[in-house]
């Protein structure tokens, strides 16, 4: 695995983020890429001084943190930084410290304490940039395939396809293990496993508290906070549903997705691209993965984005909206993607400027004035041109 991928994009973010914010936070799940995401921006700085508190001796460097980082210049990494929250507020001091030289590159693993730290003590000084694993304008040409079924962690998809997997069950089992106890959560690992792994299997579904909750025989706001926590750790996508005032009855819960495309596939044991064209999830994987991509694609305008349902059956997968203007997307996993009702339905009632069928082909092709089949790999080209038209 000596192959390295630049991860131009997000060396941007950091260095935008920089120029309004003393301090900048990747959060992201662990194994994604971000200490070798901060060491890449690093090389360009003339001081750096990195601690990582998964070291014990930087953790203890750091028990009198404003001795300790007071007198640093240049740019400082705190990596794995939820793992010592008290940090915020001693942050907090130094990031006000007028004419002060000194930036801060903080690394989290998404936990709650990393949100609520940032939020509450660091608010209006720290821009936060989530990291996610490889999307498609980091890979090579043709690699979309490898990407779907290995996901985008750097580990899973820089290798094969049993390699990856191994790394895939082997990563599920040390996350419920060690990292969940670590970020303070006391959840039973057998029991998160259950639960994940019922994610895994309504993948795309719409939520059902009462379901999980009497499948775990426990309650819906049990059931609601083991959703919250793998939500928090970037493990699962809650897509929000879209409703406004039509003359139609509207879904109002949300839809679940488990957020890596590989980690799903290892949870419903599926090792391979054969494996995963004869099971019943195809579809569902599908949809998730593409929805990822474009949300990855999308950063920082990613705020606005919804599914659409009404009870009638009318449905759109991804709902957004970019600069003001409305935009649909479908995913089909087929050769070549026609129209439906419900797509002339969603185009109609929520007033669309266009509406694309994501599919794994290789051409883009209209399919009328306001719908176009876009093949997988023209996402990148695609997204770029909504952000910037």
């Amino acid at each position: 695995m000596s192959e390295r991928i630049s991860r131009i994009q997000a060396l941007n973010d950091v260095c935008r983020s920089f120029k309004v914010h003393p301090a900048v936070a990747i959060a992201g799940p662990r194994q994604c890429g971000k200490t070798t995401l901060a060491l890449e921006f690093a090389k360009s700085e003339t001081t750096v001084t990195h601690f990582d508190l998964e070291k014990a001796v930087d953790h203890r460097r750091l028990e009198s943190a404003e001795q300790a980082l007071s007198p640093l210049l240049g740019l400082v990494i705190i990596d794995e930084v939820q793992r010592k929250p008290e940090l915020f507020e001693t942050l907090r001091v130094l990031l006000d410290r007028p004419d002060s030289e000194t930036r801060f590159l903080l690394l989290g693993s998404a936990s709650p304490d990393l949100v609520s730290g940032v939020s509450e003590s660091l608010a209006g000084r720290v821009g936060v940039i989530d990291l996610g694993g490889f999307d498609l304008r980091e890979i090579g040409p043709g690699q979309w395939k490898n990407l779907w079924v290995r996901g985008g962690f750097p580990r899973s998809f820089l290798t094969d396809d049993e390699s990856s997997f191994d790394w895939r069950r082997s990563f599920i089992r040390t996350f419920l293990e060690r990292d969940i106890p670590q970020f303070g959560i006391n959840v039973p690992a057998e029991t998160l496993r259950r639960f994940w792994t019922m994610i895994a299997h309504y993948h795309g579904q719409v939520w059902k508290g009462s379901d999980f909750a009497r499948s775990l025989g426990t309650s819906e706001p049990t059931a609601r906070r083991y959703l919250d926590i793998l939500a928090g750790c970037y493990m699962i996508r809650i897509l929000p549903p879209w409703f406004e005032n039509l003359k139609k009855r509207q879904l109002k819960a949300p839809k679940i997705y488990i957020r890596d495309s590989g980690l799903l596939h290892g949870l419903l044991d599926l090792e391979n691209h054969g494996d995963l064209l004869g099971h019943p999830k195809l579809g569902s994987s599908w949809e998730g993965y593409a929805i990822e991509q474009i949300l990855g694609l999308l950063g920082r305008h990613a705020r606005n984005v919804y599914y659409w349902a009404t009870h009638g059956g009318a449905e759109l997968d991804l709902f957004v909206m970019i600069k003001g203007k409305r935009y649909g997307f479908e995913f089909k996993h087929s050769d070549a993607p026609g129209t439906t009702k419900s797509m002339r339905i969603a185009q109609s009632d929520l007033n669309l400027d266009h509406l694309w069928v994501i599919y794994p082909g290789t051409e883009t092709y209209p399919l009328d004035d306001t719908i176009t089949a876009t093949s997988i790999q023209d996402l990148p080209k695609l997204i770029e041109k909504l952000k910037t038209s």
